[in-house]
């Protein structure tokens, strides 16, 4: 480098001093930038006091009217308008199924929510009791008032519901959105819990045959997500609403339960029908809604999960749980479930476990699930329960 080209690269890395007008119009932006800094620092901390004092309504909104099963809501209160005012048992019973369907659904929702804050164990837990609170609301129910049969009627028709009717439609739905491609699960996942069912109907299946086998010689003598979730609601705003909506479940299965007897003198349908069938239903709106969505993101292993899962909890938790509360409340509450129930609770098992082998769904083998579940419908209509 000569000694020209050394001077000229010199001189241009010296600093240019300022002139005194381009450092004032310096100054005043430097100004103006902090003072517009400053100003969006209080819009964003009032806007945060507003987030939060507006915490509560969001919240209502969120539980209580964004999701659109929530139009059912308002049957809850008319049905114990109706009880008070005409006595017709069939109605309260058919606007008190209504009115508890979607709190079923939001109940699911806040243990949801909450399970956020907890770990795994724990989220495990609350979604094994509240997930099925609906259920063992109306169990403790129609214990209270004596009605065995109906206790173990709806769990069992909780936990055919749920294999039939909601894996059923969620394969098909999914089965209609992708039908450009297979769509898959996880096998092993799926046998697992295909073996915990078989293990659960033996417990139930085992008593009923017992029972049956001691009666005829007496005679003869004499059932992932890829994507990351957060919470929408705080802890405190879950825990509040599973306390208001159990409550609420609480109270609208009582008029429920009562109604059952009327409604079946009203539209001649038996009480089994009506137990295995029509119960579930409210129950399982939450897995029914869940199931089918996850189905329709292509992501069956959620849908097994929340399909076969929730058979699952009822079959070794929820059940147990009403025989011992039925001893507690000196009622004949047991495991010998009859030998028609536990015969199409075992061929069910056999049957969706024959769909899972394969690790794969498609619409068809939905539909042919659903098929199934008219199949055990219609025959639960005809079916006279000895008991009765």
């Amino acid at each position: 480098m000569g000694p020209v080209e050394e001077k000229i690269y010199l001189e241009s890395d010296e600093e240019v001093p300022l002139s005194s007008s381009q450092a004032t119009s310096k100054i005043h932006t430097f100004d103006f930038e902090a003072s517009h800094i400053g100003s969006h620092a209080k819009l964003s901390n009032s806007y945060f006091s507003k987030t939060i004092r507006l915490g509560p309504l969001r919240s209502i909104y969120i539980v209580l009217i964004k999701a659109k099963i929530n139009i059912l809501l308002p049957f809850g209160p008319l049905a114990i308008m109706l009880h008070y005012l005409t006595g017709k048992h069939g109605w309260v019973f058919f606007f008190s199924l209504l009115g508890i369907t979607p709190l079923a659904e939001r109940l699911g929702y806040a243990t949801e929510q909450l399970a956020f804050y907890t770990g795994p164990t724990v989220g495990g837990l609350l979604n094994a009791t509240f997930g099925n609170a609906t259920e063992m609301i109306i169990s403790l129910y129609a214990l209270k008032n004596g009605m065995i049969r109906v206790v173990q009627q709806s769990l069992l028709g909780s936990i055919l519901s749920n294999m039939l009717l909601v894996l059923g439609c969620a394969f098909f739905t999914g089965g209609i959105i992708h039908h450009e491609k297979l769509q898959q699960f996880n096998k092993a996942a799926a046998m697992v819990n295909s073996g915990l069912l078989l293990m659960a109907v033996m417990g139930i299946l085992l008593p009923a045959v017992l029972h049956f086998t001691h009666t005829e010689e007496r005679n003869i003598s004499t059932e992932d997500s890829d994507d990351e979730e957060a919470p929408e609601i705080t802890r405190w705003e879950a825990i509040g609403w599973l306390a208001v909506l159990t409550l609420w479940v609480s109270v609208l299965s009582g008029y429920l339960v009562d109604a059952i007897g009327g409604a079946s003198d009203l539209w001649n349908m038996p009480v089994s029908f009506i137990s295995v069938i029509l119960l579930p239903i409210v129950g399982n709106a939450a897995e029914h809604a869940s199931a089918i969505m996850f189905a329709m993101k292509n992501k069956l292993d959620i849908t097994l999960g929340v399909a076969i899962g929730s058979s699952t909890q009822i079959s070794m938790f929820v059940i147990p749980f009403c025989v011992v509360v039925g001893w507690f409340m000196d009622k004949p509450m047991d495991l010998n479930f009859k030998l028609f129930e536990t015969a199409t609770l075992f061929i069910t098992v056999l049957v969706v476990a024959f769909m899972l082998q394969e690790g794969t769904s498609n619409y068809f083998k939905g539909l042919m699930l659903l098929l199934s579940y008219l199949i055990v419908a219609a025959s639960f209509f005809v079916h006279v329960d000895p008991s009765n």
